[in-house]
């Protein structure tokens, strides 16, 4: 029990310090309860098949999806069409939303799928993320205290009650006692929030992100908006069936063909697929299909008169096709050459929208034009042959990482069936008579985001998990496993229980609130529940009052942890998105914690009597 407690404590010490890194400081934690035979190999590996952290890993697959495909911008941009660009009024109107969402989802579940969404919503109201994540994660802990299914210590405390033969609790019993909890939790919150959480989330170091050109930024700069004209084919159009080369558009109008978008659908109107094509010589044209021209507007609409196309508004996109600049270099065998005889397009398949020379940008007749040292090339293809150039060009050297501007390209299309995966996986969860399991729905819902395509590929599904959050929170679960077989936590437990049960009942339950809310701190809310709630039933019948405000104890103990970050997955969900340290736990979740505690002694009594 001794080496276990001061294993403990050294762990607490390091997170406090903050200068090793959470995981690492976890799994040396885990290591020495190792070494010392406090646990077997089999329970110190336990927290790795963890229902909660497999869950974690699925569900920040589904969050990545909801960013890829911009559902977290749409649902970001409604919200702030409700709050407007006040800051109050957007972390008011967050705390009520993810509590709502709290009250039928898991915790974990609604801080990974409202993550996404307050991420982008601070990008849009220019405020920092770290002001509105931490306050997410504490929203869905108080969430999960307005209905019985809201949390797993609700459960737990529900279990105690009939088995020892009191009349279970209702669907909404724990209504009021939630409601009190997001109230107590706003006004807390507002201040402590403006005050401390100011950190640092990653890509804000010097400004990087906000210094990279976009791809609508390369679209202004080349003037490629004003340039562009888009057609779409039709039955009555005389250029189905045939070629790009047949239409000669470059010689008859001037023209450049610059993709061809093909859009499939399915019965399932929720599948569509988009298919971008570079508008090669052998690109035949069908009806349906878009066209993207270049060059001046009136010719454009001439051609489409003379082969009887209509005019569309589609924008340019970016799913498969993407565009760089890339610039020449002295050893460039493509220095002194025209762009017809420079193969680019045959080598690479990618074509050159456009030439900046010094201050000069060269958009028309680019096929005859000479190539210079230092020229830049705005090159037009798969990203992948764009990347390509920029592993195997000697002499071409690509600004950017082109798989990187990839992935951050918005897969809109795809927006209705990730929204679909993810209700479906909700629903899934929330009602009981749907036999999957809520790990197996959120395995499902992440493996489809992936098969679909609403994520870009397994590898950037890999990169949307979190792997210090992951690691942190399942080498820690093991530490509870280690303080129940030492005896150390039903020891502390039965100490101050039973200590202060001689008093008053309301030192008893002030005692059975925060020895629970210490004991969460270190093992999970389920595992301290489980341990709490016999002891806090025994203590109510031994002095003769009514178990239900002693259990309600236990849960709200159990649930509302705040002040550390490993104490509930959702708090770690948050920690490295929002740059934040163990010490921005204890400044703002400590003082809501006790805040929240003093409350319930005076307000559980008011509620259920003793």
């Amino acid at each position: 029990m001794i080496a276990t407690l001061i294993i403990l404590a050294l762990s607490a010490v390091f997170f406090a310090m903050g200068k090793v890194r959470s995981d690492l400081v976890a799994l040396c934690a885990l290591v020495a309860l190792l070494l010392t035979g406090t646990l077997t190999p089999q329970e110190a590996i336990s927290g790795f098949s963890n229902q909660v952290v497999i869950m974690m890993v699925g569900l920040f697959v589904v969050g990545g999806a909801i960013v890829q495909t911009g559902l977290a911008k749409k649902a970001s941009g409604k919200l702030m069409m409700l709050a407007g660009d006040n800051e109050i009024g957007l972390f008011l109107l967050l705390m009520v939303v993810t509590a709502v969402i709290g009250a039928f989802v898991s915790n974990t579940g609604t801080v990974a799928l409202m993550m996404p969404i307050v991420v982008s919503l601070a990008q849009k109201a220019k405020i920092r993320a770290s002001r509105l994540l931490m306050p997410l994660a504490f929203a869905s802990s108080m969430g999960g205290m307005l209905t019985l299914i809201g949390t797993p210590p609700n459960l737990v405390i529900q279990e105690a009650l009939t088995e020892s033969g009191h009349q279970p609790l209702g669907f909404f019993s724990f209504l009021p006692v939630g409601l009190v909890c997001i109230v107590v939790g706003i006004v807390v919150l507002l201040p402590l929030s403006k005050r401390f959480l100011n950190g640092r989330q990653r890509g804000d170091d010097d400004g990087k992100a906000r210094r990279r050109k976009t791809l609508d930024d390369l679209l202004e700069e080349y003037s490629l908006k004003d340039d562009l004209s888009v057609f779409t084919v039709t039955d009555a159009s005389l250029v189905k069936d045939k070629s790009i080369v047949e239409l000669d558009v470059q010689r008859r109008y001037g023209l450049s063909v610059l993709e061809v978008r093909r859009v499939k659908k399915t019965h399932a109107k929720l599948m569509k697929e988009v298919e971008q094509r570079l508008a090669g010589p052998d690109t035949r044209l069908m009806v349906g299909d878009i066209v993207y021209v270049s060059g001046n507007k009136q010719q454009a609409e001439q051609m489409a008169a003379d082969m009887q196309l209509n005019k569309t508004s589609q924008p340019l996109a970016f799913y498969d096709i993407g565009i760089a600049e890339a610039v020449l270099m002295h050893n460039s065998r493509l220095c002194g050459k025209t762009l017809r005889d420079g193969g680019l397009r045959r080598l690479y398949s990618v074509n050159v929208l456009g030439v900046r020379r010094g201050d000069d940008y060269i958009t028309r007749n680019l096929a005859d034009l000479k190539l210079r040292q230092g020229d830049i090339l705005l090159i037009q293809g798969k990203w992948k042959n764009i990347s390509r150039i920029a592993n195997l060009a000697e002499g071409i050297l690509v600004m950017g990482q082109p798989l990187e501007e990839a992935a951050r390209v918005t897969l809109d299309y795809k927006a209705p069936l990730a929204a679909a995966i993810m209700v479906a996986m909700i629903l899934t969860m929330v009602f009981d008579f749907i036999p999957v399991a809520p790990v197996t729905a959120v395995i499902t819902a992440g493996l489809l985001m992936v098969l679909t395509g609403c994520i870009r590929s397994v590898e950037a599904a890999y990169k949307t998990i979190n792997w210090e959050s992951i690691v942190l929170i399942a080498a820690m679960l093991p530490m509870s496993v280690a303080l129940e077989k030492t005896g150390a936590s039903a020891l502390v437990a039965r100490m101050l229980a039973d200590g202060l049960g001689q008093a008053s009942p309301y030192a008893l339950l002030a005692g059975v609130y925060f020895t629970t809310s210490l004991l969460t701190l270190f093992i999970s809310n389920t595992a301290t529940a489980v341990l709490m709630s016999p002891i806090a039933l025994t203590s109510a019948m031994a002095i003769g009052v009514s178990p239900y405000p002693m259990l309600f104890a236990v849960t709200l103990g159990a649930s509302m942890c705040f002040a550390s970050p490993f104490s509930t997955p959702p708090n770690a969900l948050v920690m490295q998105a929002g740059g934040y340290t163990f010490m921005d736990y204890i400044k703002v979740g400590l003082p809501l914690q006790i805040i929240m505690g003093l409350v319930m002694v005076f307000v559980l009594p008011l509620l259920f009597p003793f």
